[in-house]
């Protein structure tokens, strides 16, 4: 599947681009199991938003199913238009069953691959697809570029995902793993009934294509490759950055790369492995399976009968995807991949990193084990529920939008301003037992707040509660730079002199380290109420998200417009 091949790739000219989404039931088939799939359009992955850079975005939503919902825009800044970035009761109320709601933004200063997804439970586990937005100017790389070939990772459930997130949080236990990993919403040959529902990409030999690659799985953070070639990052999170070759990628859920994939002469007539399988730091359950789809080269090769090709696919995936994919625990290959992505830093495209800040605000990063309350059976651990925390605090969702909310002035009962800038205790943050300590934590809706304007740092520590697993953190309204990171506690005297304030990556998701510590540095220029949270669904489940506020700055241009017309109400 190429898609946008015909679509020119960068425009002087901006418009305003309409779309209309209807989130609504079709009837799915994968894995031998038939369901009543959440998609937009009737589309699984749903229909990607094609832009260029300086659009207006109005995208009308219409909720044609029972339960309410909201769509998120991954990654846009949503610049004093926090009214249509989407997590449901943070900047909105949920779109009502019958209801429609006009997601109105504006695409500056971005150019590159983004996704976007439902916000609301756990409707993101089909309600995605790709956001392109096509640049002003010329791609910063060489090349004639022959086409594009977006690629998204998912997850498939047999199960339906709202039933398995209830029974998560009604018995305190982990959720259902899923029973697919796939690739375009196909899982491919290596599951049942799948040979049929495989990914395939044509291309040509001695060729330059561009790979969108974006994970939209649920739950897991996922290792990608194909066979025999070499891929060259040249973006992530729309963000260009230094070419880096590498035989595979680390891409966690939310986070998106752009490859350079240049297809060799000697392949014509080839057809080779495209792999993701996952990368596990849990010991929780997970599924370990891997997803499998084909690159397949034009020629007289490429034309042999069906039975041919099912004979020649089935003997490709025979052979061991160990060949071309990291092992699922190798937390060295993941770490290397994320220290090699710096920012482009070209005059073009200068990295502006804060290289002085206003705040620090240093939060861990727990799960947490809550005792089983009184009359209650709860499976957890040790008889005892799972939940998930920043600072010891598992965030709380209000009954009404928080933004709506602080946009009136009448927080009472719904937020407040207080939450804890740095850990509520000090400890050896990855050296406790995992199961021995008092893993308690507290419940509510606490943010901080920040002048317009301010240089911020967030360090993000990671702790050996229950596991040291590897957190992907997604930051609304703001991209940020990943300064620092590391593996053990995070020290306020040392470590900050070995930042990279030159070219660090520019992101919008970023993995902490397992059983480590990742600094963060954002100009915090954009007013409005802006969340933060693991993008693991089940840990956003738990609680394991906060929130900040940038307030109005001086000038009309730096303050939050108004709430629009249709604005959705509780």
């Amino acid at each position: 599947m190429v898609l946008f091949a015909t679509l020119l790739p960068y425009s002087s000219a901006s418009t305003t681009r309409r779309f209309h989404f209807n989130v609504e039931w079709k009837k799915v088939t994968r894995l031998c199991h038939t369901k009543q799939l959440l998609t937009v359009n009737g589309q699984y992955p749903g229909p990607a938003i094609v832009v260029h850079e300086g659009d207006t975005v109005e995208i009308k939503v219409t909720n044609r199913i029972a339960q309410n919902t909201t769509i998120h825009w991954h990654g846009l800044r949503q610049y004093r238009t926090g009214w249509a970035d989407g997590p449901a009761y943070v900047t909105q109320c949920p779109i009502r069953s019958k209801q429609s709601y006009t997601y109105r933004f504006k695409v500056e200063d971005q150019r590159g691959t983004l996704l976007w997804h439902a916000h609301h439970s756990w409707q993101r586990a089909s309600v995605y697809g790709a956001f392109i937005i096509y640049p002003r100017r010329s791609y910063p790389f060489a090349g004639h570029i022959q086409s594009e070939i977006p690629i998204i990772l998912g997850e498939w459930w047999n199960d339906d995902v709202d039933n398995v997130e209830k029974e998560m949080m009604k018995t305190g236990d982990g959720p259902k793993v899923s029973n697919a990993y796939t690739l375009n919403g196909l899982p491919g040959p290596l599951y049942p009934c799948s040979a049929k529902d495989t990914f395939t990409a044509n291309v040509d030999a001695g060729k330059t294509y561009i790979l969108r690659i974006i994970n939209a799985a649920l739950n897991n953070e996922l290792f990608f490759a194909i066979s025999n070639h070499t891929l060259t990052v040249v973006e992530v999170d729309a963000v260009y950055t230094k070419p880096v070759d590498t035989k595979a990628i680390m891409i966690a859920p939310g986070q998106t790369t752009t490859l350079l994939l240049r297809t060799g002469q000697q392949f014509s007539g080839g057809e080779f492995l495209i792999a993701a399988t996952p990368y596990i730091t849990s010991v929780f359950p997970f599924n370990n399976s891997t997803s499998v789809g084909f690159l397949r080269y034009s020629g007289k090769k490429n034309k042999p009968e069906n039975s041919d090709i099912t004979r020649r696919r089935r003997r490709l995936t025979t052979l061991s995807t160990r060949e071309i994919l990291p092992n699922m625990l190798d937390t060295k290959f993941a770490t290397r991949f994320s220290d090699s992505i710096k920012s482009l830093g070209s005059e073009e495209y200068p990295c502006k990193v804060p290289t002085t800040i206003d705040k620090r605000v240093i939060t861990t990063i727990s799960l947490n084990l809550q005792n089983c309350p009184a009359n209650q059976i709860c499976k957890g651990y040790a008889g005892k529920r799972f939940f998930a925390s920043m600072n010891n605090i598992s965030f709380v969702r209000p009954p009404i939008s928080i933004l709506e909310s602080y946009y009136k002035k009448k927080s009472k009962g719904v937020f407040t301003l207080d939450f804890p800038e740095n850990p509520p205790n000090r400890f050896d943050y990855t050296g406790v037992n995992p199961v021995s300590e008092n893993m308690n934590t507290e419940f509510g809706t606490k943010l901080f707040e920040v002048e317009f304007g301010s240089r911020l740092e967030i360090v993000f520590q990671g702790t050996s509660f229950l596991n040291i697993e590897n957190h992907p953190l997604h930051v609304h309204g703001h991209n940020f730079f990943v300064v620092g990171q590391g593996f053990g506690n995070f020290d306020e005297e040392k470590d900050p002199a070995k930042y990279n304030l030159v070219d660090p990556p520019e992101r919008n998701t970023f993995a902490v380290p397992t059983g480590g510590w990742a600094a963060i540095r954002i100009n915090a220029d954009n007013p409005g109420v802006w969340f933060i949270h693991c993008h693991l669904e089940e840990h956003t489940s738990w609680g394991l998200a906060m929130g900040f506020i940038v307030k109005d700055g001086p000038l009309p241009s730096q303050t939050l417009l108004r709430p629009p017309r249709d604005f959705p109400q509780c």
